[in-house]
């Protein structure tokens, strides 16, 4: 079945609640877990998961995940039709720019026909996750169906943000709403609501007729969640798969989080510090993959005054030297230093950031490039703060990549 398959991954999305981590890139590529780009987590499931024939639909700022892609990612062999291969805009069937996620694909159609595939699985690039995938091509075979949408329970506080559906003994979809202000929660338990996780397979066939009549409607917004779905389960088996039940390789963690928001990719990161992680990246026949680069081991040393640096529960990647620096409870990725009597707590700091001595950070997302003068104080005052960056709802402050002081 897998060598039927062909695997779309949106990836072309504006990322506007993310700014100003999307000021120079595509969501997927933002920076995740100081060694990963976000997207790494739908690829590699991709990877495990035996799908080996991936387009990547881009758009927005897509260079920085292209090159991304090329340096990380060439890892299929084209000359046996394997291959993960980015796809811009082209504008082969009219003048406009991709305009909802079912247009993206109906842009696409013909790399999906030319592909002589059965099944279609369509992904989205930005949520952090695991997941085996054939089991879920698997079902969607065992029970017939036409469409499968992959789901989960989620609190029904929350559950305004997602399309909920409801579900029968069968899995079959009776009933789907996009994002509905009133949802409607899960039978035997009236606090969580069923979500869609945008995970979704398709026969090839309902694929292609379900985008060109979408196509057809002006008053569409050409969606998959809003449009194409909710036509679909009154005339077609539509089913639902529940995330975390699959019998492959992978733990069953349970554990996805769409990290659309600055308060929601902070929380995610800070996820990975917990006494047990609730997500595993430490599954050893499930390796996170993503580019490497080539630098020198972490190393922490005592700074040119003889203070001894100091290490509390954090993440530390290659190439970041510490020097009489405390790290408590933060996020460093590649090649960042801290210098004598600085502290950074409750933090991410990105590629190449320079902490002054004397520095403290508390609760600050810092993008790459930055080198922060001695004494400054960050994440303290939120006026101050928000004269000079970006404040999230919850109080985290995001220093922009390149930012000079």
């Amino acid at each position: 079945m897998l060598d039927k398959t062909i695997t779309i991954i949106l990836s072309g999305g504006v990322g506007t609640r993310l700014h100003p981590l999307t000021i120079d890139r595509a969501k997927p590529a933002v920076p995740f877990g100081g060694h990963y780009r976000i997207i790494d987590f739908t690829l590699t499931n991709c990877l495990h998961s035996g799908l080996r024939r991936v387009l990547v639909l881009t758009q927005y700022k897509s260079q920085s995940l292209q090159k991304h892609l090329r340096d990380g990612w060439s890892i299929f062999n084209p000359e046996i039709s394997e291959y993960i291969t980015p796809v811009p805009p082209q504008m082969r069937t009219g003048d406009s720019w991709y305009a909802g996620t079912a247009d993206a694909i109906r842009q696409n159609m013909y790399l999906l026909e030319r592909s002589h595939a059965d099944y279609v699985v369509i992904l989205s690039g930005d949520h952090i996750y695991r997941m085996d995938y054939a089991a879920m091509l698997k079902f969607h075979r065992d029970q017939g169906a036409e469409l499968t949408i992959a789901c989960m329970p989620v609190p029904l506080a929350n559950a305004s943000a997602f399309g909920i559906m409801s579900v029968d003994e069968a899995h079959r979809i009776r009933a789907f709403d996009e994002k509905p202000k009133q949802p409607t929660p899960m039978p035997n338990n009236p606090k969580r609501a069923l979500a869609s996780m945008g995970i979704y397979v398709f026969n090839m066939d309902l694929l292609n007729q379900s985008l060109q009549a979408d196509h057809c409607l002006s008053a569409s917004n050409h969606d998959f969640g809003k449009d194409i779905i909710p036509g679909l389960i009154d005339t077609h088996c539509v089913c639902a798969y529940r995330f975390g039940g699959e019998t492959g390789r992978v733990s069953r963690d349970k554990y996805w989080r769409d990290v659309g928001t600055l308060d929601a990719y902070y929380s995610a990161n800070m996820d990975l510090l917990t006494q047990v992680p609730p997500l595993d990246l430490y599954q050893s026949d499930w390796p996170i993959r993503t580019y490497h680069g080539q630098n020198p081991p972490a190393r922490m040393s005592n700074g040119p005054l003889g203070k001894e640096g100091q290490l509390v529960n954090s993440l530390l990647g290659s190439g970041t030297v510490v020097s009489g620096g405390t790290v408590k409870h933060s996020i460093l990725f590649s090649q960042v230093k801290v210098d004598e009597n600085a502290i950074v707590e409750d933090s991410i700091l990105f590629d190449g950031v320079h902490i002054g001595a004397g520095t403290h950070l508390k609760r600050c997302i810092v993008d790459k490039n930055v080198h922060i003068p001695s004494g400054e104080r960050i994440g303290f005052d939120a006026t101050a703060d928000l004269a000079r960056f970006t404040v999230s709802e919850e109080g985290i402050t995001v220093v922009p990549k390149d930012f000079i002081f």
